[in-house]
């Protein structure tokens, strides 16, 4: 039996391959030319103490509420250094304004796509596709237009704004953007992925959704694609191949992540148990796909021979690097437990947890960033791409590096002191006195006053 499935494995994974060839014999390829990760300003820094001061300021919480916030910030495996919204960390949480939404994204749109027009030397009259991925604000006009409108792009660039995606929407565009390369020839295509954070803060008391104030930060990336084999060399990339999986059928799946009002009407997003287990079955049958197109075949026969054993797939004889979305600690402990990694592997996608959160869809290009500031990234070398969002859905893909990659990026500043020598998390240093008994006794507007900011 065992003989059985690995011929049919090795028969899939052949007809694979030869599809693969022949869509690029009909130059179809999809090359990253570049890309450009956002870094927010001092004023937009999340530190301790700012945190504390937006913990304080919300009357609904109480002793308890406090704990379990020290409890979950301490175990986040965020840093001193991410960037949060200004309205949120200038007050405005309990009543955020459109304006303020539109103003957060604005800054993300132009800062990035700024650079990479500069650096590139391509204008934005020459974009014939633009992609625009925001989960939480659908604006009127689109966010796509909105972009066109400040380049003066020309009228018959192809349009695109997805929403509700969630943090896996970045490469849902690329996929969009590569399924449109099939039919046009000698495209520019402009991808931006972020995430509207202004006017989704979290203000009630139920825990589920607390726990996204704690982990989600601002942050997005442009990345500019072509597939005119005339830019060849231009490009960083070459997109391999990408499956998507939803599990949307599935009601664990489906309402682990959610957009949601809580029992005092507090909009937020709802973050349940079931998130690892739904990330670790989408995952698994994503892979069902994407190993055979992407692995040697001789590693799935070995595989599947051995699997009853207790042997896990060797990820490593067919790709060198792995971009894990840096969703939280907890997701990248099991996917790297379950994928048989090592620290050395799931380093880019922790710092990028420590030194910028979780940024949502444009996670994943920070932990590239972090590869390439580390001069890891060769000509030749093979990137898996992981990410999981709402849905819930696992999209994956896989990177051909054409070229080293050493530009400066988002990191140059930081990337001397990372890895950290320890990773020690100042809330239980600053805060811990909130888990002593006696402050039970305490009325929340007396700990709002401990804290010192009251």
């Amino acid at each position: 039996m065992e003989l059985l499935t690995a011929f049919m494995l090795l028969f899939t994974a052949s007809v694979s391959f030869a599809f693969a060839k022949l869509i690029f014999r009909r130059g179809e390829t999809c090359y990253m030319l570049d890309y450009e990760c956002y870094k927010g300003n001092k004023e937009m820094k999340l530190n301790t103490e700012e945190c504390a001061k937006i913990v304080s300021r919300n009357k609904n919480l109480r002793i308890e509420d406090y704990r379990f916030l020290l409890q979950t910030i301490v175990n986040s495996g965020l840093g001193e250094e991410t960037f949060g919204p200004k309205n949120i960390i200038s007050g405005e949480e309990q009543c955020p304004k459109y304006v303020d939404c539109l103003s957060e994204l604005e800054l993300i749109f132009y800062d990035t796509l700024d650079n990479i027009f500069a650096r590139s030397n391509i204008s934005p009259s020459q974009v014939d596709i633009l992609v625009v991925n925001v989960s939480l604000l659908s604006a009127v006009p689109s966010l796509t237009s909105r972009i066109i409108n400040h380049y003066n792009m020309r009228e018959d660039v192809k349009a695109f704004n997805l929403s509700g995606m969630g943090c896996s929407a970045s490469l849902i565009a690329i996929d969009l953007v590569q399924h449109l390369f099939k039919t046009q020839k000698k495209r520019l295509a402009v991808v931006v992925s972020t995430e509207s954070m202004a006017g989704n803060w979290y203000c009630g008391r139920e825990r589920s959704m607390m726990l996204s104030n704690c982990i989600f930060r601002v942050g997005g990336c442009s990345m500019l694609l072509t597939n005119d084999r005339a830019r060849k060399n231009q490009a960083i990339l070459k997109l391999n191949c990408l499956v998507r999986t939803q599990f949307g059928a599935n009601d664990d799946a489906y309402n682990c992540c959610m957009q949601v009002e809580d029992d005092d009407g507090y909009a937020g997003f709802r973050l349940t148990k079931l998130l690892t287990k739904a990330a670790a079955r989408s995952l698994s049958k994503n892979f069902q796909v994407l190993l055979p197109k992407v692995l040697p075949h001789w590693e799935i026969i070995r595989y599947a021979v051995t699997r009853k054993t207790g042997s896990k797939i060797n990820l490593k004889t067919g790709i060198e690097h792995f971009c894990i979305h840096p969703g939280g600690r907890a997701v990248i402990d099991e996917v790297g437990a379950s994928l048989g990694l090592d620290e050395y592997d799931l380093e880019p996608a922790r710092m990028t947890l420590h030194r910028f959160g979780n940024t949502s869809a444009g996670g994943l290009w920070y932990v590239l960033g972090y590869m390439e500031a580390k001069k890891r990234l060769k000509k030749g070398d093979r990137i898996l791409m992981i990410s999981l969002g709402a849905g819930f859905k696992c999209n994956n893909c896989v990177w051909e590096v054409t070229r080293d990659m050493n530009q400066p990026n988002v990191w140059k500043d930081v990337i001397e002191n990372y890895p950290p020598k320890k990773m020690i998390n100042p809330f239980i240093e600053k805060y811990g006195w909130i888990n002593d008994e006696v402050v039970g006794f305490i009325r929340p507007e007396e700990i709002a006053k401990m804290l010192g900011f009251a």
